[in-house]
């Protein structure tokens, strides 16, 4: 009797489906005999780093690039620089703005100028000779009218013009005591302001133009590494597009997975050994972040018998190195104590973590 072709295709799907049963009751098998030949306190991950990524708020030409892939480069280090040829102009433009607006107010300050200061003095002294002479004049004419030799209008008449040149010397003596003052105190006060407003906008044209060149970022470590370039020079970059990738040494952590019955018996500042291929000794951790949730929950209905299968993350950083510089070395050799080579905890690196 021949068989219908779908009972053929059914047939097939079945041993298909059959087959994918088994090669799963496998794979879970083989996962829990590896479990349990595995000690309790032998977790399996991996090395992860924290990146930096450096970008211009300001979008412009890549002009030059001062690092490469795989180079070290010390804190505040330039690392490229893009086209900058407005912000150049307006940092000009701000110092000269500033400039013209300080000698405004130290004009103000000084008075008037030295020149017309001459002026006014070379006149008082010409009044003061005036006066002088006049006073003389009154005296011999007071001596003279006991006599009779002078008529009283005519005394009179040098007594008024003494009078009016004495007045004349003190008029210029004001004058002269004026224009050797600044000016008035809320104009200075203004101008004041006005230079402060250019200060302020020359502080912003030159903060533009430092973005356009921007440095590692500050730190108290030696060194960061270049993880890579992610544009040629001669490209056009956006605004906020990151141009190098940076990796701090403090920014390495290992992160790793428990079961649920072990998450309990973690702390944070706990220590771990952590071990990879190729390295002997194990590096020193502590663990800085327990999951608060699991990760790769399988998806089926919680039991006695799935709860073991709920995973969470953990992570943990390494012990800082030892304290010791090259400038300490420098400035005292006797003190340069060979330095331990660090461990290579490269990002992706598969490491087990043991919990003593």
């Amino acid at each position: 009797m021949k068989k219908h072709p779908l009972h053929h295709h059914g047939l097939r799907n079945g041993s298909r489906s059959r087959l994918a049963l088994l090669l799963c009751a496998l794979v879970c098998a083989m996962a829990f005999g590896g479990c349990k030949n595995t000690p309790g306190n032998t977790f399996q991950g991996y090395v992860e780093g924290e990146y930096v990524y450096v970008a211009s708020p300001y979008g412009g030409r890549l002009l030059t690039l001062m690092v490469r892939r795989g180079q070290t480069v010390p804190p505040d280090a330039g690392l490229f620089g893009l086209e900058a040829v407005e912000e150049n102009e307006a940092v000009a433009r701000a110092e000269q703005e500033l400039a013209a607006q300080k000698a405004v107010l130290a004009d103000l300050r000084l008075g008037k100028r030295p020149q017309e200061l001459d002026v006014i003095r070379a006149q008082l002294a010409q009044a003061k000779a005036t006066e002088e002479r006049s006073a003389k004049q009154r005296r011999r004419d007071e001596a003279q009218i006991t006599s009779g030799a002078i008529s009283r209008a005519d005394l009179e008449a040098s007594q008024a013009q003494h009078t009016a040149d004495a007045q004349k010397v003190r008029e210029l003596a004001a004058q002269l005591a004026v224009a050797e003052l600044s000016a008035r105190a809320h104009q200075i006060d203004n101008q004041a302001a006005l230079v402060k407003s250019a200060e302020a906008t020359l502080a912003e044209a030159r903060w533009r133009l430092a973005q356009k060149t921007p440095a590692a970022p500050a730190a108290a470590f030696a060194r960061y590494l270049v993880v890579d370039t992610l544009f040629r020079q001669g490209e056009w970059i956006s605004s906020g597009t990151p141009v190098v990738k940076l990796l701090p040494p403090d920014k390495v952590k290992v992160r790793f997975f428990v079961p649920e019955q072990a998450v309990s018996r973690l702390t944070l500042g706990q220590r771990v050994l952590v071990r990879m291929d190729g390295w002997q000794e194990p590096v020193n951790c502590r663990i800085s972040f327990v999951g608060p949730e699991a990760e790769y929950t399988p998806p089926v209905i919680y039991s006695n018998d799935t709860r073991q299968k709920l995973i969470f993350p953990v992570e943990a950083h390494p012990d800082p190195p030892p304290d010791f510089s090259e400038a300490t070395a420098a400035t005292n050799p006797d003190a340069a104590a060979p330095v331990p080579a660090r461990p290579p905890l490269h990002p992706g690196l598969p490491v087990t973590v043991e919990v003593p």
